[in-house]
């Protein structure tokens, strides 16, 4: 199986799989790697067809069923029996689905505000399929990529070593696998009726400044069992520009969880 890029940082803890969304890359994780490496051993992934990872041209690479799939791959590669999630946007709609496949696989996930990962049908079926924007991406390149409104170009409040190196990042992003991206990934990421199921402690790191968000903020609180929920002063890229507040609570949130996993594995707290 054609497994997407990923690097291992070494760590006080078990595997944390970190998912970014569109557009981006490992570069998304820059102001959080070293406060996460004090609970976990941050698993950073590229989606295809950004940063260093491949751009199949086969669309079923980026179905979430197959990062699904790619994700237990890069556990089983790690020999890691579980491990700690983050997704940031279209990543948490990936890491979401990870955990509801393979709960057992999961000592407890946080997530960002991610409007793919609740979307309705109706949103979904926008890009679903559409092999039009697809062309649309390949034929205008890496220009057309960049008129995309969530292109880091466009973005105001990014630290600005963390905003070069996305803009770096960028340079590599392959427009026919950003087209695919949207399509196939985003177009099929939406778990919404799939959380009523959930069994994993779950955070919602809110950046409560992004109102579009706020609908699906309610309904998830509503809708999805074993979830606590902070809202941080920030918008969509709440690690970036609220990372101080954001790094506290998501490392506050994965000691509270693997002490109680350890603790129930009778003290086994490096097995993992």
């Amino acid at each position: 199986m054609l497994l997407p890029y990923f690097e291992v940082h070494e760590g006080a803890g078990p595997p944390l799989l970190m998912v970014h969304g569109v557009l981006s890359s490992r570069a998304q994780w820059l102001d959080n790697l070293e406060a996460l490496k004090g609970v976990a051993s941050p698993v950073v992934v590229e989606l295809f067809g950004h940063g260093r990872s491949p751009a199949p041209r086969e669309r079923e690479c980026y179905r979430p069923s197959y990062y699904v799939a790619a994700f237990e791959g890069i556990r089983q590669e790690l020999q890691a029996d579980a491990w700690l999630l983050l997704g940031y946007s279209l990543g948490a709609g990936l890491t979401l689905r990870y955990s509801l496949t393979y709960p057992e696989r999961v000592l407890a996930q946080v997530f960002t505000n991610s409007s793919s990962a609740f979307a309705t049908e109706e949103t979904g079926a926008r890009f679903r399929g559409k092999e039009e924007i697809i062309l649309q991406y390949e034929a205008g390149g890496l220009a057309a990529v960049e008129r995309i409104a969530v292109h880091p170009r466009h973005a105001k409040k990014l630290p600005v070593p963390v905003r070069e190196a996305l803009l770096a990042d960028c340079e590599q992003l392959d427009p026919g696998g950003v087209g695919r991206t949207l399509v196939e990934t985003n177009g099929y990421a939406s778990v919404r009726d799939l959380i009523g199921g959930n069994t994993t402690p779950s955070l919602l790191a809110c950046g409560e400044m992004e109102k579009r968000f706020q609908p699906l903020r309610q309904f998830v609180a509503a809708e999805m069992p074993h979830l606590s929920i902070v809202d941080l002063p920030a918008g969509h890229a709440v690690n970036i520009e609220a990372a101080t507040q954001f790094n506290q609570v998501v490392t506050e949130f994965f000691a509270a969880h693997l002490g109680s996993s350890a603790h129930s594995a009778g003290g086994a707290g490096g097995r993992y």
